[in-house]
């Protein structure tokens, strides 16, 4: 699919293509439909982050806490979407040692238990050792700044899936 051909979708159409590209928050989509025509990826992300950035805090909220912890649970039962299955498996976080996970999971815990949402950070180019050094870093960090740096991340994994969908 290229730009044009989704400019041309109706609104049903358009949500359902781009629905995923936000984990789990179709809404951003449909903020952005009325919007058409985007002249390129570019456009197209900046318009979808500006609706993340207008919506209010409890929205944003509920997209942080749509987002998979990192090796957790849910890729353990394989629950995950496609987008994150490939993104974790991408980063090797399918490979995991057990200490590995041991690790994963108490620093997905910590940081949850402080912020209250899940550690987001977009993988690609990331190794298994980076992701638990990010992690490490991050979790100390003031909940405003994590806030912050947690939708900066989802607006990166957001760009990644546009340019999968659009160019792939």
């Amino acid at each position: 699919m290229n730009i044009t051909e989704l400019n041309a979708l109706d609104r049903g159409d358009f949500v359902t293509r781009l629905g995923a590209i936000f984990e789990h928050s179709p809404w951003v989509a449909e903020d952005v439909w009325p919007l058409r025509p985007f002249a390129g990826i570019d456009d197209l992300h900046a318009a979808m982050c500006k609706a993340v950035v207008d919506a209010d805090e409890a929205q944003r909220l509920a997209l942080l806490r749509a987002h998979p912890q990192l090796a957790g649970k849910a890729a353990l039962r394989g629950e995950l979407t496609a987008d994150s299955t490939r993104e974790q498996q991408g980063a090797g976080l399918d490979q995991c040692s057990p200490e590995e996970y041991a690790r994963l999971h108490a620093l997905n815990a910590q940081y949850e238990q402080r912020f209250g949402f899940p550690f987001i950070l977009a993988v690609r180019g990331h190794t298994r050792e980076s992701i638990l050094a990010n992690m490490a870093a991050r979790v100390d960090n003031a909940r405003a700044d994590e806030f912050a740096e947690a939708l900066h991340q989802v607006e990166r994994i957001a760009r990644f899936r546009l340019e999968a969908l659009l160019q792939g």
